[in-house]
């Protein structure tokens, strides 16, 4: 009597060429969908920072000197020249003030009675990302936000 010991059903020739081809079905669509879905991550990476960008673009050019802060259509150039792969960028441009001392400025010369009037700069930019492949519960586009602020040279 013979305990503990049992035979596995086989091909009496040992071939077991099937079990590589079903373990193949199994694992290639479970691949292809990871390749996809890195496929679009890259995509909405790459379009997120081209926004970022496109709002440091403008920022940049807004700060240049004085002037050029209330140049809204040369900002909108400078953001849209950056982000020259994005489609449908839309670019906003504002300019606030505010006293060298911390106080409140309307932007008015008289403002600052012991200090000096510091332009911000704040440059918004907004994108809409649409992937490739829909996913079920997931909106079919996403909206991309970028914004650069800095204060302008006086």
């Amino acid at each position: 009597m013979i305990v503990g010991c049992f035979r596995r059903n086989r091909d009496p020739l040992g071939n077991d060429s099937g079990q590589a081809m079903v373990e193949a079905a199994l694992v290639i669509p479970l691949l292809a969908l990871i390749l996809i879905g890195m496929a679009e991550l890259g995509r909405a990476a790459y379009a997120a920072i081209q926004v970022s960008n496109a709002a440091k673009a403008g920022v940049q050019y807004g700060t240049q000197n004085g002037s050029a802060a209330a140049d809204a259509t040369g900002i909108i150039n400078a953001a849209a020249s950056d982000a020259a792969n994005l489609t449908g960028l839309t670019t906003t441009s504002s300019v606030s003030c505010v006293c060298s001392d911390g106080s409140a400025s309307t932007c008015q010369p008289t403002d600052c009675a012991n200090s000096h009037i510091e332009s911000i700069l704040t440059v918004n930019t907004q994108a809409n990302f649409d992937p490739i492949f829909h996913i079920p519960g997931l909106p079919a586009t996403f909206t991309l936000r970028g914004q650069a602020i800095q204060k302008c040279g006086q």
